[in-house]
């Protein structure tokens, strides 16, 4: 059994995510044996969940001459634009089926303000708004946080980041994650975490 100030950050498995899904991640089902397993490892266990109202300003349909996948400026910086996906309420919200959900300690709702997103386990993408995670580790003794999930190039790698920010040790198993990969985000996503002193494993 790990220590317990360990803990396993599940980010985002739902079914829009998902091959068949409105903002599907290649590959992203594949992932769901080993997170199940990793689950069953790791003392402590924390979901996160996309969750927006179907007006959501990072959706392109909200803006006028606007597609998806296109980059604007909001008044928090810029912002990539997507398709309307995990809606509160909606199958493609949804955990993926195939995902356990009883190990889970706590179950995380994100983006769920409607002018804002919300990539970031801890962190509105406003970098200002918290979610309340931090705390809730920290109470728990929690100390050392690996990251699982969807996408590695956005949320995980947004998660990781802020997590070694907020003074926690921080790895990110890329054998557990699949990535969207846009325009170099990779690449660039990688590098972001190593700089912040994130540890990459496989």
């Amino acid at each position: 059994m790990a220590d317990v100030t360990e803990a396993l950050i599940v980010i985002d498995i739902q079914n829009d995510f998902c091959p068949g899904g409105a903002l599907a991640v290649a590959g992203g089902d594949e992932i769901i044996p080993r997170v199940n397993a990793l689950m069953q490892e790791l003392p402590v266990t924390v979901l996160t969940q996309d969750w927006h109202p179907e007006e959501h300003s990072s959706f392109a349909a909200m803006h006028a001459d606007c597609e998806a996948f296109q980059t604007i400026e909001m008044p928090y910086g810029p912002q990539t634009l997507w398709p309307v996906h995990c809606v509160q309420g909606s199958m493609g919200a949804a955990f993926h089926p195939a995902l356990s959900l009883d190990p889970a300690d706590l179950i995380l709702r994100k983006g769920f303000r409607a002018g804002v997103d919300s990539y970031s386990a801890f962190f509105e993408n406003d970098r200002a708004t918290p979610t309340g995670l931090a705390g809730y580790l920290r109470e728990r003794g929690i100390t050392d946080l690996t990251f699982v999930g969807l996408a590695l190039d956005y949320c995980v790698a947004w998660s990781a980041i802020d997590a070694a920010k907020l003074g926690f040790r921080a790895r990110v198993l890329e054998g557990a994650c699949r990535a969207i990969d846009l325009a170099g985000s990779l690449a660039a996503a990688r590098d972001a975490m190593r700089a912040a002193g994130v540890v990459l494993e496989k």
